[in-house]
């Protein structure tokens, strides 16, 4: 395949317009500490997006009233507080009740002081909460830093306390603990997710933090271009984190404990199948291929001496090397850009023929697909399913990120800020909880 021009994912259109605050939340319009309302553009008029679902799926509005985000890079449930938190690229977190009304979005933590965004592919990336959110009220972050220097990157990790119901919950700043900083040698592929596995271990994906140079990937001593394990169960800024012993890597000389797998270029989106506990990841290409992996323990992706199943020309390494690992689907750039955004193997009850599949989307052409996962994990040749198409003024809708619910229900956060819920063909609505 021909070489072509990629730019840079994340940073391909200019930002959506700026948005208000609203400061009026309390009783008799004084102003309210606890909760600051976000007000965004209205959703209607003649710049919708053009959805087509192919059946037996259809994507529908996830929360009917909610205001078009200002591009929303994750959508977590907590049934403890009874909320969805929604976190913004730009360092914001809004929460909205499960059961709706959904027209007026409490903003419960801003970080933008401290946020390096919008520019590249830096912002708030992910949010995700402590196993024992319930009791402790943890919730950790991962966002993009300026450095000390003029050229110099960092990707942080920090944990914080929420407290309060309703319109009174909300972040702590007090209760900031930082427990990781990562340097990269510049400001494209930060990575993004931050998952709790069923064992309670933290990981993280982290970007080979393109700056020209793309060899940190395949160097197990650097923390750019992997996927990192660590207990921050008991954490204190003392001893932020822990590396569990069983971690593939540690014990090794040439090599940073916190390793889980490296060899990659971007792992934007994984989860966890939480019926098999396998690590599934996107891991964004650079002109050849995009690919979906299943990350195991002290697994080598490939990049930079691979691009899918592709061998890079001109790289110095040589190209036989079996104990690289494939992945398990990938496709190409035929239509110029491509940028996958991993997404979660489908386990809830809304759309039963798509049980087992792994759903997955396209930030440049707005498509969805679906991959049978337990064929997929054994090894066997696996072809994907087009499910949906997004499009808005004849232009492809930049799909953000996917989200699943506590139900295991599937959610699509799209660049122009909104939030769609995958249901059987013919739903008209998701139904209010």
């Amino acid at each position: 395949m021909a070489a072509m021009t990629r730019r840079p994912f994340l940073a391909l259109f200019p930002l959506v317009a700026a948005i208000a605050f609203a400061f009026n939340c309390g009783e008799g319009g004084e102003p309210s500490a606890a909760c600051v309302r976000y007000t965004g553009a209205p959703v209607g008029g003649a710049a919708m997006p053009v959805v087509t679902a192919t059946p037996p799926v259809a994507l529908v509005p996830a929360f009917p009233g909610l205001p078009a985000l200002e591009q929303p890079v994750a959508l977590v449930e907590t049934t403890a507080r009874d909320l969805f938190l929604i976190a913004l690229r730009d360092g914001r977190v809004l929460a909205i009740p499960r059961g709706g009304p959904w027209g007026r979005p409490c903003t419960v933590h801003d970080q933008r002081p401290v946020t390096a965004c919008c520019d590249a592919e830096q912002g708030l990336l992910s949010l995700a909460l402590d196993p024992g959110f319930s009791r402790n009220g943890y919730l950790y972050v991962y966002y993009s830093v300026r450095g000390s220097g003029p050229e110099t990157w960092l990707v942080r990790i920090d944990r914080f306390q929420a407290g309060g119901e309703g319109d009174s919950f909300a972040f702590d700043p007090a209760s900031k603990l930082t427990i990781l900083e990562i340097e990269l040698p510049g400001a494209f592929h930060n990575g993004g997710t931050l998952a709790f596995g069923p064992d309670g271990m933290l990981y993280l994906g982290v970007g080979d933090g393109y700056a020209g140079n793309r060899r940190d990937a395949q160097d197990a001593g650097t923390l750019p271009g992997t996927v990192i394990r660590i207990d921050v169960r008991g954490a204190t800024e003392e001893v932020p984190y822990r590396i569990p012993l069983d971690n593939p890597l540690a014990g090794r000389n040439d090599a940073r404990p916190e390793v889980w797998a490296h060899g990659l270029r971007n792992p934007w989106r994984m989860s966890f199948d939480r019926e098999t506990g396998l690590l599934w990841a996107g891991d964004v290409g650079g002109v050849r291929r995009e690919e979906v992996n299943i990350i195991r323990a002290g697994g080598n992706y490939g990049w930079s001496i691979f691009e899918g199943t592709a061998c890079i020309a001109g790289r110095r390494a040589p190209c036989a090397r079996p104990d690289l690992i494939p992945p398990v689907w990938e496709y190409g750039h035929a239509d110029g850009c491509a940028a996958v955004i991993g997404g979660y193997v489908y386990r809830g009850d809304a759309v039963p023929a798509l049980r087992g599949r792994y759903l997955f989307g396209d930030f440049c052409n707005g498509l969805g697909w679906a991959l049978p996962a337990g064929r997929a994990a054994a090894g066997a040749s696996v072809e994907a399913t087009r499910l949906w198409s997004l499009s808005l003024a004849d232009a492809p809708l930049k799909v953000m990120s996917l989200a699943e619910d506590a139900s295991g229900e599937i959610y699509v956060l799209s660049f122009n800020g909104l939030i769609y819920r995958v249901v059987s063909a013919g739903t008209s609505s998701p139904a209010q909880r």
